[in-house]
């Protein structure tokens, strides 16, 4: 009884077994249904499964996949129609909702791109199309992720590829840009001539301060220079006249003082006689000994007023 068995099982296996054998690829998983109900999910790895009663009925890839997203015409918030393409990133996450929950994956997810770029497009102007992109792409993906839950997909990044514009707005737009750069490049060039203008008026002042203050500088040495010269002319003669009564003092002092009185009596008449057209002369100038005479009148009448005032005060 066992060796038919064994014969049976032998036979059984040699019919059968090949037939039951799967070896699933890495990254990949096969749903099983048995009796045309789900049974199990096989991963990758040789697996058997029994002939018959279980069948293959998916096939699922774990791989990321793209999906070139066709171009379609979209609606900007301001009334513009704009051409768009991109590309999509999904990947199964749930073998056994997507065999169940839609009966194209790939397909819903395509349409649900779509419409949902669509949506998203109508949403913003055609300026802050170009300018927000990637936080386009971003919302697409969230509104992909939150409908296709259900679906065993997840939607990992889309990207737009190109925005293709009606040929009379793509003028209009090279002509605001034109516009725009002509009124940067003039605002940058009053903004020079003004910073110009300042810097002019700037150095100027900073010119008219220097100016000022090197004047003052200048006055400020000139008088301290009269002033030591001043100074330096008194101490001499204070000293000259120091001298002079040291001298007077001394024997033979008075005559010697007497002649030179009577020296620079003559030369103060020489110097009027050079410098003026009309002069006052004395009387007596044909005999230049009275001349001397009175001088020495005029010296000894100071003398004896100085030695009286010095009398007084002693």
């Amino acid at each position: 009884m066992v060796i038919i068995l064994l014969v049976f099982w032998g036979f059984f296996l040699a019919l059968f077994g090949f037939r039951g054998t799967h070896i699933i690829p890495h990254q990949h998983v096969y749903v099983v249904q048995r009796l045309g109900r789900f049974s199990r999910v096989l991963e990758s790895g040789p697996r058997w499964i029994i002939p018959f009663v279980d069948v293959i009925a998916y096939r699922h890839s774990l791989k990321e996949e793209s999906i070139d997203v066709h171009e379609q015409t979209a609606i900007t918030q301001d009334n513009v129609s704009v051409i768009l393409d991109g590309i999509v990133y999904v990947k199964i996450v749930d073998p056994v909702a997507a065999s169940y929950g839609v009966k194209d994956p790939i397909h819903a997810v395509l349409q649900l791109v779509q419409t949902t770029m669509r949506s998203e497009v109508g949403k913003i102007p055609l300026d802050k199309t170009f300018e927000e992109r990637e936080s386009l792409n971003a919302k697409i993906v969230e509104a992909i992720n939150e409908a296709a839950l259900d679906w065993g997909i997840r939607c990992l990044r889309y990207e737009i590829k190109d925005i293709k514009m009606p040929e009379e707005i793509c003028k209009a737009m090279e002509l605001q840009m034109t516009a725009e750069r002509k009124k940067r490049a003039m605002i940058l060039e009053s903004e020079g001539q003004r910073q110009a203008q300042i810097n002019l008026a700037e150095g100027a002042r900073a010119k008219v301060v220097l100016e000022s203050e090197a004047g003052r500088i200048d006055r400020v040495n000139r008088a301290l220079g009269e002033a030591e010269a001043i100074e330096m002319l008194a101490r001499a003669g204070a000293g000259g006249i120091g001298m002079l009564a040291a001298a007077l003092g001394e024997r033979g002092g008075e005559q010697a003082a007497s002649l030179q009185v009577a020296e620079k009596y003559l030369e103060a008449f020489r110097q009027l006689a050079k410098e003026g057209n009309a002069i006052l002369l004395p009387s007596n100038l044909q005999h230049p000994g009275s001349m001397i005479a009175e001088a020495m009148a005029i010296y000894n009448q100071v003398k004896l007023k100085t030695e009286t005032t010095k009398a007084l005060h002693s």
